[in-house]
């Protein structure tokens, strides 16, 4: 009978036990956590800032909404939605526990702490309950899941009917020439800015990896919509280098 220990899936470019990847995971993220924010600036040139802001355009927050936000570690993603929202509050779930203890420390500098809590915790098996919340969000963390389907029939179950999922990652440029120029920049720029900046070229070497094993655009979609998301739609940003995908829980 197949089970984890003998299904096995990517991590970068390396062929592992299922069982295995979670702990994987972790660790680059552990390596990482107090170098992340800088080390994103740093790779995207500042751009991830405004590819979240319009993340925050699309979903426009209400107030009085109640957010999940997976994979949200350092609380970039919460801080901006609660900025938008008044009297609306957040849940920041991350399966690592030193990017959380970052996200604390910065939710106290910003006067956010009363507005949220902080949940460590598996984007495939929530400990959530059914229909809690009103929006759900997972930002260039969902390409890190084991099994990514399990991933999403979670957020279908915890998101309340007429709630939303939506993601932000990174994607595939639809033009090979430009796809050919990106990959060039990743694989032999960013590892060595992780080494320069966080001292781990490791990690950020799988980051890379990670990206290009990870579905494009309409791949992805498709597999929002068997979750049972209805008007499933994505924008590409800059030019496909990232995208958001939009799904409804109706």
């Amino acid at each position: 009978m197949t089970n984890e220990t003998s299904r096995t899936t990517h991590f970068g470019d390396r062929e592992v036990r299922e069982d295995e990847k979670a702990g994987l995971v972790h660790g680059v993220f552990s390596n990482v956590a107090s170098r992340y924010d800088v080390m994103n600036d740093v790779m995207s040139m500042g751009v991830h800032r405004i590819w979240k802001e319009a993340m925050m355009d699309w979903l426009a927050p209400r107030a009085g909404q109640r957010l999940l936000d997976v994979a949200g570690g350092t609380g970039d993603i919460s801080f901006r939605f609660l900025k938008r929202a008044p009297e609306a509050s957040a849940v920041v779930l991350d399966l690592t526990e030193p990017m959380l203890v970052e996200g604390r420390k910065r939710a106290e500098a910003a006067a956010l702490s009363d507005r949220l809590d902080w949940v460590t915790g598996d984007a495939m098996a929530l400990p959530l309950p059914d229909n809690s919340f009103d929006v759900y969000t997972i930002s260039f963390g969902i390409r890190n899941v084991t099994r990514i389907p399990d991933a999403l029939n979670e957020a279908f179950r915890v998101l309340r009917p007429g709630g939303r999922l939506m993601v932000l990652e990174f994607s595939q440029l639809p033009n090979a020439a430009m796809q050919k120029a990106y990959d060039l920049y990743s694989y032999n720029i960013i590892p060595r800015m992780g080494q320069a900046i966080a001292n781990d070229r490791d990690s950020y070497q799988y980051l890379v990896e990670s990206i290009r094993k990870f579905p494009d655009q309409d791949t992805f979609a498709a597999m929002i919509t068997e979750a049972g998301f209805e008007q499933v739609k994505y924008r590409n940003l800059s030019m496909g280098i990232a995208a958001l995908h939009s799904g409804w829980k109706l």
